[in-house]
């Protein structure tokens, strides 16, 4: 019997799960999971894989390997909700976080409106944003997974990530990307797309375009993100029944449309951020320096390219 390891997230943190193996079975699993958290064990709620999809604990005498679990898998453990049964009211449009106007989704089969998660400006806004898509709640601990997937990926290709593609030598960027303070940008996203093996469609409100990545893969569902310049932020279907929804078939032009739409809106509003005005501060020397071309300046006298949102 093979012994499986198994990293268990939840809202109280990460776990690593030593004490199985593929013959255990579904039941000591739950019960492993229940004394990690706060969750009884009727309340267990499993999603697995990438990208994640519940995982079928419903009989206890499976074992693992039943299940297809193995060693090195992440399982994110949460709670079964209990939507109480009330009549269906028909969703009102409302305005999005920070005044971007929302719209329902008129003629489809899951009425919902296109909605805005404002995630931290900690200048790990991408990674937090990606793994909201991916599992439903902000986590402003993601960063340093991607960031370790995203150094990994580049170090294996020197050809493809060359210092003319990166801006700077491969093991220097490998070393730069794993700070906290970086940000994360087309290059990261790019691999994101492919390790997640979903497209995501960064919704760019400054020229009123969606850039996708993983476009050529055929991918069998895409995410939206929202880019107003410098910060990130995901995007997601509230339901009329409160629920979310951030994972859509790659064939669903209508949700697609309805970005686009919001992305033209937020322009033509002006909800976008002004190269030439935004406050950056050098984590190096702490200077504050206003646009774009004030902090490239700063960069090329002073040799400091770490920069954070203020």
């Amino acid at each position: 019997m093979a012994a499986i390891a198994l990293k268990v997230k939840n809202k109280n943190g990460q776990h690593i799960l030593k004490d199985l193996t593929s013959a255990s079975t579904v039941g000591e699993l739950k019960m492993f999971l229940s004394s990690l958290s706060d969750v009884s064990i009727d309340r267990i709620y499993v999603l697995c894989g990438y990208p994640p999809k519940p995982l079928d604990i419903s009989n206890d005498n499976s074992t693992l390997n039943d299940v297809g679990l193995k060693t090195g898998e992440t399982l994110i453990l949460e709670e079964k909700t209990s939507t109480p049964e009330t009549t269906p009211k028909s969703p009102q449009p409302k305005p999005l976080e920070n005044g971007i106007v929302s719209h329902e989704t008129i003629g489809s089969c899951r009425p919902g409106i296109l909605m805005k998660k404002v995630v931290p400006p900690d200048n790990s806004c991408l990674f937090t944003s990606i793994g909201f898509v991916l599992n439903g709640n902000v986590d402003t601990t993601v960063h340093t997974l991607m960031r370790q997937i995203i150094a990994m990926e580049v170090a294996s290709d020197h050809d493809t990530y060359n210092e003319a593609m990166l801006g700077k030598p491969n093991a220097d960027y490998c070393a730069w990307i794993q700070q906290p303070s970086s940000w994360g940008g087309a290059i990261e996203v790019a691999i994101l797309s492919r390790f997640y093996g979903i497209e995501m469609a960064v919704v760019d409100t400054l020229n009123a375009i969606i850039n996708r990545f993983g476009e050529d893969k055929n991918y069998g569902q895409r995410v939206f993100l929202l880019f107003d310049g410098v910060h990130y932020d995901p995007l997601y279907l509230e339901q009329s029944d409160g629920g979310i929804q951030t994972l859509f078939p790659a064939e669903d032009m209508e949700i697609y449309r309805e970005a686009e739409q919001l992305a033209h809106e937020a322009k033509s509003s002006r909800q976008f951020t002004d190269l030439n005005k935004f406050t950056l501060k050098c984590m190096v020397c702490n200077k504050f320096l206003t646009g774009q071309a004030e902090a490239q300046r700063h960069a090329k006298e002073t040799m400091h390219t770490n920069f954070g949102e203020v």
